[in-house]
């Protein structure tokens, strides 16, 4: 809670537009109450029975992580992963590779599956 408490902080002092912040499902409540408390929009996506993704910030990058967390993280698209990854605030140059990356890594396996079917 320590650390939700600082990532408050950084969004407050405008340092960050959007946190992800990832707890264990026992603090739900308490998380939420912080936040609400403090007005800041947020997100919650359970990731386990036990775990759960916690979204907050600016109303409308909140409202852009509902449009597109729609399935589990590992699961996105390589599109929705870099488009998160940059509303999070990670390293522009660092996403963009990361992304070509990906889709020369999905290119290549549909390369290789299309040789298989021939």
């Amino acid at each position: 809670m320590k650390v939700l408490v600082h990532h408050i902080y950084e969004y407050k002092k405008g340092l960050r537009h959007l946190v992800l912040h990832t707890l264990n499902a026992v603090y739900r409540d308490e998380a939420e109450n912080k936040l609400k408390a403090q007005h800041i929009d947020y997100f919650i996506q359970e990731v386990t029975s036990s775990k759960i993704n916690l979204f907050f910030g600016d109303k409308n990058c909140v409202n852009v992580v509902r449009e597109i967390i729609t399935k589990k993280l590992n699961e996105l698209s390589p599109e929705e992963d870099f488009i998160l990854g940059t509303m999070l605030g990670y390293d522009r140059i660092q996403q963009c590779i990361r992304y070509l990356q990906w889709k020369q890594k999905a290119k290549h396996l549909s390369v290789s599956s299309k040789k298989q079917v021939a």
